[in-house]
C-alpha cells in the first residue's frame, strides 16, 4: 500500500468513525424517546380519566385518552422502525471498518 493510498483510507477510516459516532447519539435519543412514550403509556393506562391533555408545541391539547394511546403507539412503532434502521446502519459501518483494519494489517500497518 503506498502513501496515497494509506491516506485515503486513513481518511475513509475517519468518516466512518464520525458516521458510527453519530449513530451513538441517535441511537440514544431513540432509547431516551422510547422510555418516555413507555412511560406515558403505563401513566396512561393507569388514569380513569376519559380525556387527557397532549402537549402540541407551546400548548395543551385535550384529547381521548383513547386518541393518546393510539398516537403513542404509533410514536413508539415509528421509533422501533427508526431503531432498526440506525442499528442496521451501524452494523454495516462497524462492519467497514473491521474491513480497513484487516486492509491496514495485510498491509503491514
Amino acid at each position: 500500500m503506498d502513501q496515497n493510498d494509506l491516506q485515503q483510507t486513513i481518511i475513509q477510516a475517519q468518516s466512518i468513525q464520525q458516521q458510527l459516532h453519530v449513530l451513538h447519539q441517535q441511537k440514544e435519543a431513540l432509547n431516551l424517546q422510547m422510555f418516555e412514550i413507555n412511560k406515558a403509556l403505563e401513566e396512561l393506562g393507569k388514569t380513569k380519566e376519559e380525556e387527557v391533555y397532549k402537549v402540541t408545541g407551546p400548548i395543551l391539547v385535550k384529547i381521548s385518552r383513547a386518541d393518546a394511546r393510539s398516537d403513542l403507539n404509533s410514536k413508539r412503532e415509528m421509533s422501533m422502525l427508526r431503531m432498526k434502521t440506525v442499528e442496521k446502519s451501524e452494523a454495516s459501518a462497524k462492519k467497514q471498518m473491521e474491513d480497513i483494519r484487516e486492509k491496514l494489517s495485510k498491509s503491514g500497518m
